[in-house]
């Protein structure tokens, strides 16, 4: 039997999280790593494109004449890691070689510390000022109100695109998609009370898939109790008596 104590979880990383599932439907634990590095990148390149324009003061495509002789230069590539696995961006260059990220430092690739305020501003909901200050609470203190709002603006459509996109067409309905979907979401936010006649090492092959009854009792088994009872079920105690 395994109880598992109630965490109150925000509002929006719950819906932020069910409409990941719904939008990816994932069906392992590395379906849902990919689905987050999908969101990693394209996230972090806007906002990399976001410090550029601040940075040489006018945006790609800006035909009006410009106070500097600096221009763009295509892009660099950059592997990140994060807590889904390694992630590939697009780091802005430009021609004189002055512009420095701010977001990603050069050298810098861990980027796990800020995930969590990344993903945040994806959730629905979220107003521009609410996105400006989690843009601002990443970056701290050192850089200006102009270029948090230039940032913000590169964001923005990046934001706008990923709600927007459909829904795939493609619905896959297996117990054991339903099960991790479940459980994933009363994960640390509701209490499960489960019980069941086959070991851990069994999950397995009794799911079908190893992957997911990893990740399941990955979630199961966290800030769990878990009570063993031997001996024969009552169950078959009283079909023997019968």
């Amino acid at each position: 039997m395994i109880s598992m104590g109630k965490i109150k979880r925000d509002p929006n990383s719950v819906e932020l999280a069910e409409k990941i599932i719904e939008q990816y439907q994932p069906k392992s634990v590395e379906d849902m790593q990919n689905a987050l590095k999908e969101i990693f990148g394209p996230m972090f390149e806007s906002m990399l494109k976001g410090e550029m324009n601040h940075h040489l003061g006018y945006e790609p495509n800006d035909k009006n004449q410009k106070d500097t002789t600096n221009r763009r230069n295509g892009y660099g590539k950059k592997t990140l890691k994060t807590t889904a696995g390694e992630v590939d961006i697009a780091v802005p260059r430009d021609r004189d070689g002055s512009y420095e990220p701010q977001l990603i430092p050069k050298r810098k690739k861990d980027v796990s510390a800020i995930e969590d305020k990344v993903i945040s501003m994806y959730a629905k909901g979220m107003s521009q000022r609410d996105i400006s200050s989690t843009i601002e609470d990443i970056y701290g203190f050192y850089v200006s109100h102009e270029m948090i709002s230039d940032i913000t603006d590169a964001v923005l459509p990046e934001l706008e695109e990923w709600q927007s996109r459909p829904l795939s067409n493609c619905y896959v309905f297996l117990f054991v998609d339903y099960l991790f979907q479940v459980i994933s979401r009363r994960y640390e936010n509701s209490s499960i009370i489960l019980t069941s006649n086959k070991t851990f090492s069994q999950w397995g092959e009794v799911l079908g898939d190893g992957i997911i009854a990893t990740a399941i009792l990955d979630r199961l088994l966290h800030h769990s109790r878990v009570f063993s009872i031997d001996g024969q079920s009552f169950r078959m105690k009283n079909k023997a008596t019968e």
